[in-house]
């Protein structure tokens, strides 16, 4: 990922999100997440890294920050979008609308992070997210926890505005054991099945 690859749309949800959980600290951020850069789209891999990397030292802050920015993100790139695709989606025959769901979610991560696709293998009404390449688990050392929230967040969040009622939850992360970053996706309306073994 370089420096002229960073969406416009991470940068801001991810100001914003430190404005909505952390606002005693947003000073101190705003030193990389500033307001030229969120204006023109040039703030770039280099200072989101550090930003990320501060924040994960917040402790349960961080994962706060990274729910709130996923969500965000998800919200305003549908805004964006034409609002008779996104409710034809939960029109779709049920076979289909987990898979049309997954793919707007991709197309919001895109808008995020280009180079950073999601994935998505569906079977049934269940789904297997892999994030390509997590700019939040490029942690160095192992991590007790996942620190891919980010897009946990981001298609729950895209799955509820596309009237797709699901669960989701981080099943691996590259930061935790070095396995690839996974969310599983499960339609709500269906019988669960097991966990995607890591």
């Amino acid at each position: 990922m370089t420096e002229g690859h960073l969406g416009r749309l991470l940068a801001a949800s991810l100001h914003q999100a430190i404005m909505d959980e952390l606002p005693n600290r947003l000073e101190f951020y705003e030193n990389w997440l500033h307001g030229e850069g969120l204006r023109d789209g040039t703030i770039g891999m280099a200072p989101m890294s550090a930003v990320v990397g501060f924040l994960r030292t917040e402790g349960e802050a961080y994962d706060r920050v990274m729910a709130r920015a996923g969500g965000l993100a998800a919200e305003w790139a549908i805004a964006s979008m034409s609002t008779v695709e996104v409710r034809a989606i939960g029109w779709l025959p049920r076979p289909l609308r987990l898979k049309a769901g997954l793919r707007m979610a991709d197309s919001v991560a895109r808008s995020a992070m280009p180079q950073s696709p999601l994935v998505r293998k569906v079977r049934g009404a269940r789904g297997r997210v892999q994030i390509t390449s997590s700019l939040f688990c490029a942690a160095r050392g192992e991590h007790a926890a996942p620190l891919c929230g980010f897009y946990r967040s981001l298609i729950d969040r895209t799955l509820q505005l596309c009237d797709i009622e699901a669960t989701t939850r981080v099943e691996s992360c590259r930061a935790v054991d070095g396995s690839p970053c996974v969310v599983g996706v499960q339609l709500m309306d269906s019988q669960p099945t097991p966990a995607i073994a890591p």
